[in-house]
């Protein structure tokens, strides 16, 4: 790190207060994965099992490398089989839907059974080593299965965030070019039951390789399901007909792909981010014990979808390595009431919560008392990632639970948190609005986006990675090694990882998070972050929820316009623009005149994907006259209409 790190205290009033630490566990552990990568990664590879042990620890070709060359391994056997010695009966994956209101639960037994059932499935279709699965599937326990057997038999997965538009899937499936892909009949969501069986027929007759086969998983939610003849198969048929079949775990090279993942941007073919096996399996098996202090036996929760990357790495992967219990969850954070998380927390003695700013958010909405009833004695820490988490939330959660709430930064591409704090080795000092501190293994700096150059302290700049990059994190995108250069590699003369992200580091050596460089308003040559903005307004009591984006101006080329949801409705029209009025001159107040909104918008509700993201490209699109483009991922196509309204839009 370029800055000495300091304890810190919050008081009051929210100032940080601090004295500078002693050297201690962290520093020491971070300064060796850092400057010793080769040594410090060899003893953590001791975390997993190999069935070849590795010859090479580092092959480093910036901006690639290769962890743990020549060691073989196999993801599927390190989260199910070498469990079954020591904790056969122990709880491994309990799948719950407050939709259908069916919980599942399986020890690591009956997980092994179901894995093996689903990879003889697989075999039956002739899937093998290498070949691509897409599933499209929703928080159901099969979606789990999935993964773990393709992993198991050595195919790589790829899983679909399950009600992407048909053409979403198609762009996904047309670049994996899977031999089989996995669907469930339908989600539910709110009670809405979303047939998937259509879209992914529809998918498919875009696409211009189509995979032999279509696996079906059905609930029975879907009472029109339509079966192509010689191309769609039954799971439970074919389960039934696989029986008690065992197979065989395919031993893979550490650097063989285990899975591609896509991330989704406004334009664009999506970039398949392709992960390695065995430094997968090495980084979340220390990131376990370290950063969300879960260890064997343990309950973990985390609340993301499956197909996403916190869904791969700590929905499934993550517990299961180390042999703790997993939660999965289908259904609203609001459902049957706003309690239902911690409700599932007590009755399963949840140790880790892992989920989002967005979810407290909405949860922020509702009495505190839907948490305050029930018995969280044993839950240690909420963990928030996905999007920068405001100082007022994060206060808000804290003061309730009364139990450490840790933010922690990461991205798709990383795989694992690359910013956070690590109570399993030593708990600093919170402070709100920050994700923390580098993780071990990643040589974070901010640099300036013009020269390159290092900023000084609270100085804005680009958060950048020196390579190599350490396990777990993106090997390259899936064929296609240039993009991958092009994408993450070229923004500077030095060759850096760009997360391109601006970030502040502060004295004490911890990072905050400003928000994207393409999510910055130019305001008469002055640059101003939209997450700056968002932190002031998100200050204000009466706001919900915030989003900022730059409107396009004659004069100054962009001037900042706010929406905001509101904690407590009100339809009053002089309370309205009293609470615009309030909002535009908090900004001015505390960022002064040239951050001033040209607009401050009261709308019922933020445009969000079914996972929670803002829409700021909705919002930018309708305020400027634009197509909006694909919006399937919408949650609340009735916020686009109030949207529209507020705007004047007919």
């Amino acid at each position: 790190m370029s800055a000495p790190i300091h304890a810190t205290t919050t008081t009051q009033d929210g100032l940080l207060e601090g004295s500078s630490f002693a050297t201690g566990a962290y520093e020491e552990l971070y300064r060796r994965s850092v400057d010793s990568p080769e040594a410090f990664w060899e003893e953590q590879s001791q975390r997993i099992h190999w069935h070849k042990t590795p010859e090479i620890i580092l092959d480093s070709q910036p901006p690639f490398r290769r962890w743990f060359v020549g060691g073989e391994t196999n993801l599927c056997y390190n989260a199910v089989d070498r469990h079954l010695e020591s904790r056969a009966d122990q709880l491994a994956l309990v799948a719950i839907s407050s939709e259908t209101g069916v919980t599942r639960e399986f020890t690591y037994q009956q997980l092994y059974i179901e894995v093996n059932a689903f990879s003889a499935v697989l075999k039956k279709l002739g899937v093998g080593r290498g070949d691509r699965v897409v599933i499209y599937m929703p928080n159901m326990a099969e979606a789990v299965f999935a993964m773990l057997a393709c992993a198991r038999i050595g195919a790589i997965h790829s899983v679909v965030f399950g009600g992407f538009a048909a053409h979403s899937l198609a762009v996904r499936i047309d670049d994996a070019e899977p031999s089989l892909v996995i669907a469930a009949d339908a989600g539910i969501r709110g009670g809405k039951i979303i047939p998937y069986k259509p879209l992914v027929d529809a998918a498919l007759a875009q696409v211009s390789k189509l995979p032999s086969k279509v696996l079906i998983v059905s609930r029975g939610l879907d009472q029109n399901l339509s079966w192509v003849s010689g191309r769609d198969e039954d799971y439970a048929t074919l389960k039934a007909e696989v029986g008690d079949t065992l197979v065989p775990v395919e031993w893979l090279e550490s650097n063989e792909p285990s899975y591609l993942l896509y991330t989704s941007g406004t334009t664009g073919k999506p970039k398949g981010i392709q992960r390695d096996v065995g430094g997968y399996a090495v980084a979340l098996a220390l990131s376990m014990p370290t950063v969300f202090d879960v260890h064997p036996g343990q309950v973990m929760f985390s609340t993301s979808d499956v197909g996403w990357a916190v869904g791969h790495s700590y929905n499934v992967y993550g517990p299961l390595l180390v042999g703790a219990t997993s939660l999965l969850y289908e259904g609203l954070p609001t459902h049957p009431d706003a309690g239902v998380w911690w409700s599932i927390c007590a009755q399963y003695k949840v140790r880790t919560i892992f989920s989002s700013p967005t979810a407290i958010r909405v949860l922020k909405k509702h009495s505190p008392e839907f948490i305050e009833r029930h018995d969280l004695s044993e839950l240690k820490y909420l963990f928030l990632a996905g999007e920068p988490l405001d100082e007022p939330t994060a206060h808000w959660i804290s003061e309730i639970l009364d139990k450490p709430v840790i933010d922690n930064y990461w991205q798709t591409e990383t795989g694992w948190p690359a910013l956070t704090m690590l109570p399993g080795i030593e708990m600093k000092p919170i402070k709100f609005g920050s994700p923390g501190l580098p993780n071990l293994g990643y040589k974070t700096r901010v640099i300036d986006s013009v020269t390159g150059v290092d900023v000084a302290p609270n100085q804005k700049g680009i958060l950048v990675f020196e390579p190599p990059l350490p396990p777990g994190c993106l090997t390259t995108i899936w064929r296609d090694d240039q993009r991958m250069v092009d994408s993450y590699y070229s923004h500077f003369d030095e060759l850096l990882y760009s997360s391109l992200d601006w970030a502040i580091r502060d004295e004490d050596g911890y990072t905050f998070i400003l928000g994207r460089t393409d999510d910055v308003i130019n305001v008469a040559g002055h640059r101003i972050g939209t997450r700056e903005i968002e932190e002031v307004v998100s200050s204000l009591s009466c706001i919900a929820e915030v989003a900022v984006i730059g409107l396009a101006d004659a004069v100054k080329g962009q001037v900042p316009a706010v929406f905001v949801t509101l904690r407590e409705h009100t339809l009053d029209a002089g309370a309205r623009l009293d609470i615009s009025t309030s909002v535009i001159q908090v900004v001015e107040k505390k960022l002064g005149a040239i951050s001033r909104p040209a607009k401050a918008y009261i709308v019922e509700a933020l445009p969000k994907t079914r996972s929670g993201k803002l829409l700021r490209r909705l919002l930018k699109a309708l305020a400027h006259g634009e197509d909006p483009g694909d919006l399937s991922t919408l949650d609340n196509p009735v916020a686009l209409e109030d949207i529209k309204r507020v705007l004047g839009i007919a």
